[in-house]
């Protein structure tokens, strides 16, 4: 009430609900609304819009706000006592929360697992209220995306993200951004988990930047056994008996030596929520460092909500991945499981119409990849799994990419070495790792 500057300044710091007393509050409310109609804010103008809201005397009348202003000595300091206003207010959620918690685990018809995500949700609800990101000048932002220009100028590179580890794909997407929700998406047997794996060795090995990947089909030492083969190039079908050749045993302790310095980190918590999720990522982004985040796959997820139906808790998950790409500024990719309906089709290349059935994907997605191998269905009879004379015959593969939000649609063209669960540039398909 001494200075307009020092109501903006308190206004943009704190909210009606952070003060503890409810006369504080009621004059806060007060300041807000005459500046929000852009009238003058002093005790006279405050005094009249608590008697218009018949609440003048219950704050304790003219004296009251005449303390209020005799205890702050300079408006200049108002910035500092928000901030000691907001931190209090900090403090009495969560001690709110902590009474909250504690009357739900005395619930006995309860299971522990949903009284563990309404905690959680009760927690970060109270950490998404504390984020309130102000407006920005447009000058820094300015010199930031021209120090961007400048630098892709320097270095002539047509990435401004993360490789994918497939030139071809790269030169469409110019790698994958930060806070995009990258969906990769077929039917079963395609080779998702292998190509999203593929590019997760990339990213780790290559570019040395720290990977989560959340397994909810695999587990963690089938993850990574997948990972040996697919970078030595050992025969899937051999690990799986033990029946190993003499240059195997070559091919795998080069794959562990890469592996064994990568920063991934792998969770492999069947039926994860995107809570649960949140809060394993928000932490390795604080211990080690995040670049890249991969979740196979995503209708393994649940969303720990009560929804009516299986379409809006899929919806609900891809928008709670999306603010998770955002929230930590990395790219995100998850795999989708595409329905029958491509079976029934002459042409079973994957569209954008069948993602639909599955909510809020194509909407939230940034990028959608889908995977297509025609010599799969050439092969239905075969078993995928047979041990091959030629293990390195390799399949066709089509990455199509189904929507781009910010470039060009399109299909990109791979191999699949299908015995190494590997994906390679066609033109490299036949050397092996150095």
């Amino acid at each position: 009430m001494l200075e307009r500057d020092a109501a903006a300044e308190a206004i943009e710091i704190l909210e009606p609900d952070d003060f503890y007393r409810d006369a504080n509050r009621h004059v806060f409310e007060a300041i807000c609304h005459l500046f929000s109609r852009g009238e003058p804010v002093d005790i006279i103008s405050v005094t009249h819009e608590l008697r218009r809201r018949n609440l003048l005397e219950a704050v304790g009348g003219i004296p009251y706000l005449q303390t209020l202003i005799e205890r702050v000595p300079l408006a200049a300091n108002v910035g500092y006592y928000a901030n000691l206003v907001k931190e209090k207010s900090l403090l009495r959620r969560l001690l709110q929360a902590a009474h909250q918690i504690a009357a739900w685990c005395y619930e006995e018809d309860v299971h522990p697992d949903e009284t563990l995500d309404r905690a959680e949700r009760a927690i970060f609800a109270i950490a998404d209220k504390r984020v309130r990101q102000g407006l920005s000048s447009i000058q820094p932002i300015l010199k930031e995306v021209f120090d961007e220009a400048d630098r892709r100028h320097q270095t002539k590179s047509a990435l401004t993200g993360l490789s994918s580890g497939f030139p071809a794909l790269d030169l469409r997407t110019a790698g994958f951004q930060k806070s995009d929700l990258i969906i990769v998406a077929a039917r079963p047997g395609m080779g998702k988990t292998s190509f999203v794996l593929n590019i997760a060795q990339h990213v780790a090995i290559q570019e040395q930047v720290p990977v989560a990947i959340f397994s909810l089909e695999m587990s963690k030492e089938q993850l990574v056994q997948g990972m040996i083969c697919s970078l030595g190039r050992v025969d899937w079908h051999r690990w799986r008996t033990g029946h190993f050749r003499q240059e195997d045993w070559v091919r795998i302790a080069r794959a562990v030596e890469k592996l064994y310095t990568a920063p991934l980190y792998i969770d492999d918590t069947p039926a994860i929520t995107p809570m649960e999720m949140r809060a394993k990522a928000r932490r390795l982004q604080a211990e080690r460092g995040l670049g890249l985040i991969v979740v196979d796959y995503l209708q393994l997820m649940r969303s720990g909500l009560r929804l009516e139906n299986r379409v809006q808790e899929i919806s609900e998950i891809t928008r709670a991945l999306k603010s998770l790409a955002r929230e930590l500024n990395v790219p995100l990719i998850a795999c989708a499981q595409l329905s029958r309906a491509v079976e029934a089709r002459p042409d079973k290349r994957p569209q954008l119409s069948d993602l639909r059935e599955s909510g809020q994907i194509e909407a939230d997605a940034d990028l959608v990849l889908f995977i297509y191998r025609p010599e799969y269905y050439q092969r239905r009879e075969e078993d995928e799994e047979a041990p091959s004379e030629g293990a390195e015959k390799a399949d066709l593969a089509e990455i199509i990419i189904g929507k781009h939000r910010n470039g060009p649609v399109g299909t990109v063209y791979l191999n699949f070495l299908r015995h190494y669960r590997l994906f390679v540039n066609i033109e490299q398909e036949r050397h092996l790792p150095s």
